[in-house]
Order: C-alpha cells, then sequence, then structure tokens
C-alpha cells in the first residue's frame, strides 16, 4: 500500500464512521498525523510462526528491592526463561488509578513504579513486546477528565453525558454498578458513561478528535516497540440509542482502520482482539479474515477445557473444536487458559447447559475460588466468570490425590493449548506453577487477585529451582515449548481436524500444507490409564516412542506422534 491508497483507504473508513457528521478536514488531520509518523525511525516486525509463544505478566509481577520491576522482569526472564518464550504481553504499564492497570491517566507515561520508556526499550530487545491499549475507558483522574468535568471547551465532548433521550435499555454491561456516575468539577456537576466502574469513564469515540488521539497513541505504541497491540474491552467502543452499544459496525469500522495503518507503518503488527463473549461475536472481529483483527482471544477455550478436565469427557470440547479452523494466512487464535482476568463464562452459551456450568461454579467455590455476575438486560444476574487459579480451578479433590497427578493434569490442559490452532500464551502464575493467592483476594476484597500475586525475585527464582511443584512445572512446560517451536505443524495458520477416537481422550491433527508435516495430538482426559486400538502411527516426539496401531496413556499423559 502506497501514501495515497493508505489516505484514500482511511477516508473512505472515516466517511463511514462518522457518516453526515463527516467532513474533509477529518482526512487533513489524519495526513498530519500520518505524516507526523512518516519521519521516525520504524523497527520491522517478523511474521508470526510456530515459534512464537506469548507469556502474559503484569510489568511488576516479578520485583526486587531496589531495582525497576521491568528491569527485574528483564532480568528473570533473560536467566531463567531464555528464548522459549518470544513474546511478553505487558498488562497496563501506564500511570493508574484502579482496577490494577486497566484505568489509565496517561496513555503516554509509564508507571513509574515500573520503569521508563527505556526500560521498555531494553526489554523490547531480547523479547517482542505486546501492549495493552485500554481503549475503551480512562481514569477519571486523568487530564483529559478532569478538563471535562471542569468545563473546558476543547474537553467538552470528550466524554459522554447522560442524556434521556439517548435509550439505554438494552445496554450489554459486565458490572452491575450504574452506567452513569456524577462529578464535580469547577463549572458544577457533569455525569459521564461508565461501562467498568466510577473510576473508568468511557472515551467518546464519536467525537473525531477523541479518535485522531487514539490514533496516535497505537502508532507511538508501535513505534516504541510494540510488535501486538492488546484492544481492551474494545466491544463497548461505539454507542448508539436503542442498541446494545457492543459489537456495533462503527467500532469494526475503527478497528479496520487501525490496522490499515498499522500494515502501513509497521507491517505484521498484530492487532489483538479482547471480547470475552460468546464465540460467535467474539470471532467476527476476524472481519473478512483480512482487514480487522489478527488475532482474536479464544475465550471459550479456558472454560471448555476446565470442563473437559471436571467431566473426564471429550464431547464438549471435541464438538467445539470441530468449529474452529484456519482463518487466513494472516489471522490466526490467541490461545490461553489463565490470565490476570477470571475464567469467562459468557463464551460457553450455547455450549454448556446451564446446570453444566453450574458444575464449575460449584468446584471453583469448592476450590477456594469466587464467582462473579454480571447484569442481563432483562434486570436478572448471570455468572459471568469464575475467579481461580486455574490450576486449582483443574483439581478434583477425590481423584488428583498426589502431587504428581497434579502436576500431569496441569501439563495436560496446557498440552491442549499448545497443540490447539493459534498462537499460545502462557500466563506468568501458570508458567511458575502458581496457587490461589487467597490472602491477596481477602485483603483487597478484590475477588480477581486470587490469580494476580506479585512474587519477589529471590523467592521466585529459589522456588522455581528448589519447590517440587513449581519446578516440575516450570520445567516441564518449558521443555515442551522447545518440542513444539520445532515444529512447522504448530504453525498459527496450520489446519486443525479432530479426531474422535474415544471420549475420554482429546485428539487432533494439525497439518501443515506447505511443509507436507502432520502431527497428531492425542490427550488422556481421565485419572486413570487407557489403551485402545487405532489406526495410528509413527513416533512420539516427546518420548521418541514408536507408535503401531495401540495406543496406551497414563493418567493425564499426551502424545505428538509424528
Amino acid at each position: 500500500m502506497n501514501k495515497e491508497e493508505l489516505f484514500q483507504d482511511v477516508k473512505e473508513k472515516l466517511k463511514y464512521i462518522y457518516k453526515d457528521k463527516y467532513n474533509e478536514e477529518f482526512i487533513l488531520k489524519m495526513e498530519e498525523l500520518f505524516n507526523k509518523w512518516e519521519n521516525k525511525h520504524w523497527e520491522k516486525a517478523n511474521e508470526i510462526t510456530e515459534k512464537n509463544v506469548y507469556l502474559i505478566t503484569y510489568g511488576d509481577s516479578i520485583y526486587e528491592k531496589g531495582e525497576n520491576t521491568l528491569a527485574t522482569l528483564n532480568k528473570f526472564l533473560r536467566k531463567e526463561v531464555k528464548d522459549v518464550i518470544t513474546d511478553v504481553h505487558l498488562l497496563p504499564m501506564f500511570e493508574y488509578t484502579s482496577d490494577d492497570g486497566f484505568s489509565v491517566v496517561d496513555y503516554k507515561r509509564i508507571d513509574e513504579n515500573l520503569g521508563d520508556w527505556e526500560d521498555i526499550n531494553i526489554l523490547s530487545k531480547n523479547y517482542r513486546l505486546m501492549f495493552d491499549f485500554v481503549a475503551n475507558h480512562i481514569s477519571k483522574s486523568s487530564d483529559w477528565f478532569k478538563r471535562y468535568i471542569n468545563g473546558e471547551e476543547k474537553y467538552k465532548n470528550f466524554f459522554i453525558p447522560y442524556d434521556e433521550n439517548f435509550d439505554t435499555s438494552k445496554v450489554v454491561r459486565p458490572r452491575t454498578s450504574p452506567l452513569f456516575h456524577k462529578y464535580i468539577g469547577k463549572s458544577g456537576e457533569k455525569t459521564a458513561w461508565t461501562t467498568f466502574s466510577e473510576d473508568q469513564v468511557d472515551i467518546n469515540i464519536a467525537y473525531f478528535p477523541i479518535l485522531l488521539e487514539m490514533t496516535d497513541i497505537i502508532l507511538m505504541y508501535a513505534n516504541k516497540g510494540a510488535t501486538s497491540i492488546r484492544l481492551d474491552a474494545i466491544g463497548f467502543l461505539w454507542k448508539e440509542s436503542g442498541t446494545s452499544c457492543m459489537h456495533l459496525k462503527r467500532t469494526h469500522e475503527i478497528i479496520k482502520l487501525w490496522r490499515t495503518v498499522l500494515d502501513y507503518f509497521k507491517p505484521n503488527t498484530q492487532i489483538i482482539t479482547e471480547t470475552n463473549v460468546p464465540h460467535k461475536e467474539n470471532i467476527s472481529y476476524f472481519g473478512n479474515k483480512n482487514d480487522e483483527a489478527n488475532m482474536v482471544y479464544q475465550f471459550s477455550l479456558p472454560p471448555l477445557v476446565l470442563y473437559t478436565f471436571t467431566m473426564h469427557n471429550s464431547t464438549k470440547l471435541s464438538n467445539w473444536a470441530k468449529t474452529i479452523d484456519v482463518v487466513s494466512d494472516k489471522a490466526t487464535y490467541f490461545n490461553f487458559l489463565s490470565s490476570h482476568d477470571g475464567i469467562g463464562m459468557r463464551p460457553t452459551e450455547g455450549i454448556l447447559t446451564e446446570n453444566e456450568k453450574q458444575i464449575l461454579v460449584d468446584k471453583t467455590l469448592e476450590n477456594g475460588g469466587k464467582v462473579s455476575y454480571k447484569t442481563n438486560a432483562d434486570k436478572t444476574k448471570s455468572v459471568y466468570e469464575l475467579n481461580i487459579n486455574y490450576h486449582d480451578a483443574l483439581l478434583n479433590k477425590n481423584e488428583d490425590v498426589t502431587e504428581e497427578l497434579e502436576i500431569k493434569k496441569i501439563l495436560a490442559a496446557n498440552s491442549i493449548l499448545l497443540s490447539c490452532v493459534g498462537v499460545p500464551a502462557i500466563y506468568y502464575h501458570s508458567l511458575l506453577g502458581s496457587r490461589n493467592d487467597e490472602k491477596g483476594m481477602k485483603d483487597s476484597g478484590i475477588n480477581r487477585r486470587i490469580n494476580r500475586e506479585k512474587l519477589s525475585y529471590d523467592f521466585i527464582l529459589k522456588d522455581v529451582n528448589k519447590d517440587n511443584r513449581r519446578s516440575k512445572i516450570f520445567s516441564s512446560l518449558k521443555e515442551i515449548i522447545k518440542l513444539r517451536k520445532k515444529e512447522s505443524s504448530f504453525s498459527p495458520y496450520a489446519k486443525q481436524k479432530v479426531i474422535d477416537l474415544n471420549n475420554k481422550v482429546f485428539a487432533l491433527e494439525r497439518i501443515n500444507e506447505n511443509t507436507n508435516e502432520k502431527i497428531t495430538f492425542i490427550v488422556n482426559i481421565d485419572y486413570k490409564p487407557i489403551e485402545f486400538g487405532c489406526d495410528i502411527k509413527g513416533k512420539d516426539i516427546i518420548t521418541g516412542k514408536d507408535i503401531d496401531g495401540t495406543i496406551k496413556l497414563n493418567p493425564y499423559q499426551f502424545l505428538w506422534i509424528k
């Protein structure tokens, strides 16, 4: 795409987004912005392959007294993880006031407790980086919002005040707090739309100067080292009276605009959409499979893997996985089991029954976790997410009676993550074999803190090498990932085919048509051994053993047969 084509594409998108409010000044302002960034130095971003594995972490997840936490994270990764991980997803690293980073005060200023842009630059020399762009909302302590409530003319349209003529009756939200809050400034009382909390105020993207600002920010992130940009809660971005205000067409068009801009300035930069919603809504962010998100969070995977290992039955997971295959040669899934949030349950809608969901709710509570709910349009409440460390969520207390069995189960669950079509992402607590942080949850009163414990560098360095549980999970996951990275069959763009062998196993083939290579993945989802006949032949690359028509699997054992 040349510059003229860029301007034409962006102009068409702006006309669609703003319709009768569009004027030629919009594209002129965009041209000014592009001219500014075109004079900057741009590092190249490489294409995503089977070698890419993401680590999800906060910038201060690992800390050391007297050192910037970003420097400590870099030191830990370089010493203990090395090149096993290629990409580091840094959860919001900017100044914030609440929600562990997701109430950003300044999109461009690094939280001084983490470090500064130079620390980001150093980290980017060793790992590809994924930045979080909290594009839907900003902190009430931000300069923008302070100027809004103080009545400054430039900022009067930066946010969305209450309007009795705006029909909000169908608005979908993940919270039970009020949709609008009142604020007092120098000019008196102001109101503002707040999807998530009183401290997280939704920006007014329908006001063009805001879109211009946000486009400048996303270009800054790409220029300062981001090879992936996660669009947090992006489904809520555009508001329209009488609608759900979710997944609206103009939200999609804004993402497409950003994709066009990043493809021009820094090709292969990955736009990753975060929409914790039912599967069909989630994958709508692929657009035409080449023009919107490069990756979409695979939100159905965590609860379905949990259900599979809870019930020791692969039917639900297999039936769902049959609907998942290659998206395109430029788009794929962002696969994960655990993250800084809980295990989302909305993505199981239409897959698990209410009774089946309740099994996971009951198990979560039994295993020390909490359950969060959302308010529906009819004012009823339904389960939104399970707040628990994923490893603790997996355990069946009457079955997984030894630490060895627990570890095997954890590795088996992660083998599914590493085998499915897409790019795998591992949360730092999963890599480090952590457990529920019940104290952190109770002390803070925040359910999600159960899986957000911060760890001292000295403590974790000792534990990943000496503690039996942590060291086995940490070392085993690293070895499995090393094997995976050598196989072109695990390309994020290689085909996937589910194999129905036995409901006590989950099995699929990964086929790379470009290299003519294939791997068959089989995992025992039961705590008992299993044996059965089949026509699969080859060598298991994990154990080196030949497979010839009979599959014998120990509890929670998995195979990669080549």
